[in-house]
């Protein structure tokens, strides 16, 4: 006499699972990044102003210096306040972002050690983050744009073309920065002191096609250069230089690959750092 076996329950194939697998890593992304953007503006008087509080501070700066004090026709174009918060805004994205990678495992050790979730969450979700914060205050520059009456041109179309690439730049960059920081606790200053010689050497307070002839190569080396013409190419289309899209998309790769091959080969050893 013969009994029936059970049924078994056929295993997920490959393909599910790595669908399965990134369903639960964008549920957790999506967690985190709610938390983040939670916490910093439930512990907050003024809240969502104090994101675009920096920059409209520092734009009201510079626009009194290059317009009060200096010509601004040697800088950038009219109306100079347009020209600056075009590329400030993403600025705040992307120090912010670098800025706060170095802190994305020392700040959050408990919680790394206790979970299993990819670690290279921990570094996304500041991204992502910041990304949305960018992203809330594109309705200033649209106010701006309409008060000063700054033409929008088709290069409009093109800002998520910028969208992706900073987000792929800065995610890159916490790749690298977010682990060597738990073995070298100096390299969060030295970070610091980094970003602030990029922010003079990057086209924020200028226009790549203000320095001289002889630089344009190397600002053209610079990913934020490609990055930030997209983005004021909306209102300035001359600041649109592809060549310097086609570089910023370069080195972005390379910095994705070399952040995904430095989190890799580090990311036991910051467990055991931890």
């Amino acid at each position: 006499m013969t009994t029936a076996s059970a049924p078994t329950t056929p295993a997920p194939t490959a393909p599910a699972a790595s669908r399965s697998a990134g369903r639960r890593y964008r549920h957790a992304l999506r967690l985190l990044t709610v938390r983040d953007l939670r916490v910093r503006y439930s512990t907050s008087a003024l809240g969502y102003l104090w994101s675009i509080l920096d920059p409209l501070v520092m734009s009201a700066i510079y626009w009194f210096v290059f317009t009060q004090v200096f010509h601004r026709g040697s800088v950038g174009e009219a109306p100079y306040i347009v020209f600056l918060l075009s590329a400030l805004l993403p600025w705040m994205w992307f120090t912010g972002a670098v800025s706060d990678s170095t802190r994305a495992f020392t700040s959050e050790a408990k919680l790394i050690r206790s979970t299993t979730i990819p670690r290279s969450i921990w570094v996304a979700r500041v991204s992502a983050s910041k990304g949305i914060e960018f992203l809330l205050s594109l309705p200033v520059l649209a106010v701006f744009a309409i008060a000063t009456g700054a033409h929008v041109h088709w290069q409009l179309a093109l800002y998520p073309i910028a969208i992706v690439l900073q987000a792929g730049l800065v995610y890159g960059l916490g790749l690298i920065v977010a682990p060597l920081v738990v073995f070298f606790r100096d390299l969060e200053r030295a970070v610091k002191l980094v970003l602030r010689f990029l922010f003079y050497a990057s086209p924020i307070i200028y226009g790549t096609q203000a320095l001289p002839h002889r630089l344009h190569d190397l600002a053209a080396l610079n990913p934020l250069s490609g990055i930030f013409g997209i983005y004021r190419s909306a209102f300035f289309p001359k600041q649109l230089d592809w060549r310097e899209v086609a570089v910023s998309f370069v080195l972005t790769l390379i910095v994705i690959v070399i952040g995904t091959v430095v989190f890799r080969r580090s990311e036991h050893r910051v467990l055991k750092e931890l």
